[in-house]
């Protein structure tokens, strides 16, 4: 059965799950400021990637003696910063129920080559058995699997006694979910995600316990300058006060302050959270009322409230053959981004055919609620041309 086309379309159909949307009345004027053709070394370069790091601090609320530091390579860089540099000094369990946790098993495994690991793997949808880590390892997870629309239900499993280091992988989570930061040790995320800011910057954040490790141990492979965090067997305090290790974009740096500011004006992280919290609401709401949509993280208490990933559940889409379902969930997206009613919404390559839909706070709740009849639309078209191929 034919669907007419619904006549409302989103003020703003970008649901990419990074680079993100911009914050609702972004505009290039807000870049008015930035220290463009300034050394970052400078007074006012400093001055304002200081500012950056500060105002983060305050708004997640970032104990005064865990250090912060811009990074380069976004969170990819920030994350293999802290692999190379801290692990090897104890055993490593690793977790993984998405495609970046699998990626960062094949940086300690095949890249640094750590003999004593131990991978604690779920599939996508589903969460490792966060009771089996062994606290006396360094443990490395992502809190929230932008593959998967799986996330980490709370810190509580994460041992407040802990010998290893918890090294988490916190982009998609950060400024959209309350952390602990008191039991975690290396804390990495990038701008582009939740804030909805520029790629190609990482941020990093060291426990103290982070910073004795790095202090106490000597890597046994050699360490790329990209990725030192120390001179002469000293933590280089420098960095983390301002004295990037290389060249930032102070253009970026001035949008990720505008990110900030504006996330201090809809009430700092309490605020956002409740912003991309009341988006998944939009959507669950939806997938209650549709027999053909399910989440992909069926229980709830795991279930991301920013990378949202649907599955189709109807019955003559699961007859379909692998390539089948992929090929008609991918034709579900281009004709969302054909009408311009939603961008970027197709699942993961590595993840079940379905959709992807970003919930985080600079979405508005307006549009996705305006998505939702596209949504119908779609699924109608794919049915007309993949169901009758099913029966």
């Amino acid at each position: 059965m034919t669907m007419t086309k619904p006549s409302l379309r989103p003020a703003r159909p970008d649901f990419s799950s990074g680079p993100c949307a911009k914050r609702p009345g972004w505009t290039p004027e807000v870049l008015k400021d930035a220290a463009v053709g300034r050394s970052h070394r400078s007074k006012l370069g400093k001055k304002k990637i200081v500012e950056a790091v500060d105002r983060t601090r305050a708004i997640l609320g970032i104990p005064a003696d865990h250090r912060i530091a811009i990074v380069p390579a976004s969170d990819t860089g920030a994350v293999e910063m802290a692999l190379w540099s801290l692990l090897g000094a104890r055993p490593v369990d690793m977790l993984t129920w998405e495609s970046f946790g699998e990626g960062w098993v094949t940086d300690v495994v095949k890249q640094l080559k750590l003999k004593d690991t131990r991978t604690l793997k779920a599939p996508y949808g589903q969460i490792a058995d966060l009771k089996a880590v062994d606290w006396t390892h360094d443990v490395v997870f992502t809190w929230n699997g932008t593959t998967s629309g799986v996330k980490v239900p709370n810190g509580d499993w994460i041992a407040d006694d802990r010998e290893g280091l918890a090294i988490c992988d916190a982009t998609s989570a950060v400024f959209a979910m309350d952390l602990p930061w008191a039991k975690l040790d290396v804390v990495t995320w990038s701008w582009q995600k939740v804030m909805g800011g520029e790629g190609a910057h990482g941020m990093l954040v060291l426990s103290p316990r982070a910073i004795q490790r790095l202090e106490s141990y000597t890597p046994a492979w050699p360490m790329p300058k990209i990725f030192r965090l120390t001179s002469g067997g000293k933590f280089s305090e420098a960095i983390f006060k301002g004295d990037t290790i290389n060249t930032p974009s102070l253009l970026c740096i001035e949008d990720a302050i505008d990110g900030l500011k504006w996330g201090e004006s809809v009430g700092g992280l309490k605020g956002l959270m409740a912003r991309s919290e009341g988006n998944l609401g939009v959507l669950e709401k939806f997938v209650e009322a549709r027999p053909w949509a399910a989440f992909l993280a069926v229980d709830k208490a795991i279930r991301s409230n920013t990378s949202v990933c649907l599955v189709i559940k109807a019955p003559w889409f699961t007859a379909l053959p692998a390539d089948k379902q992929a090929a008609a969930a991918k034709k579900m997206g281009d004709l969302l981004e054909t009408e311009k009613a939603g961008y970027d919404v197709g699942s993961y390559r590595d993840a079940p055919p379905g959709l992807r839909i970003w919930c985080g706070a600079t979405v508005e709740k307006a549009d996705l609620e305006a998505l939702l009849p596209w949504l119908d639309w779609a699924y109608g078209e794919i049915e007309q041309e993949f169901g009758a191929k099913a029966a």
